[in-house]
């Protein structure tokens, strides 16, 4: 399984997934990266800040994103060069997010592709806002 080459994608080309994100979701990421802030795992502790309760680690969404570049546009043998991504709304349990990724700009001769990132809620309130830099595969 191989995803798109760089001749083989187009500026306008899309591609997305949608999640709905669990507490199981919120502890294995924890789990994994070592991120234990009390904001993302204790609901009393959560409560007293801004966000009123506690909200899902950022680079989850980020993950979101990365799953859709891995899977589906370019796909299966790419390889993340760069992404800058801005966080804008939080995202709490129970929200489903949908990552998007759409292609903006294709330099064949570095075989690269900048692609516009982000991810939305069930409401359509975009929560993470971004540009990535991809190689796709050869």
């Amino acid at each position: 399984m191989q995803g798109k080459t760089i001749s083989e994608i187009r500026v306008g080309d899309k591609a997305e997934f949608t999640k709905t994100v669990t507490e199981t979701d919120i502890a294995l990421f924890a789990g994994v990266t070592g991120d234990q802030n009390p904001v993302h795992m204790n609901e009393e502790w959560a409560k007293k800040t801004r966000f009123g309760g506690r909200i899902a680690h950022g680079m989850l969404s980020a993950g979101l994103i990365s799953g859709v570049v891995g899977m589906y546009l370019p796909g299966p043998g790419t390889i993340y060069v760069s992404q800058e991504i801005r966080f804008l709304a939080p995202i709490r349990i129970g929200d489903t997010i949908t990552a998007q990724v759409a292609v903006e700009e294709l330099i064949p001769d570095k075989n690269r592709a900048r692609l516009s990132t982000r991810c939305l809620n069930q409401d359509g309130v975009t929560v993470v806002d971004g540009t990535a830099w991809v190689m796709p595969p050869k």
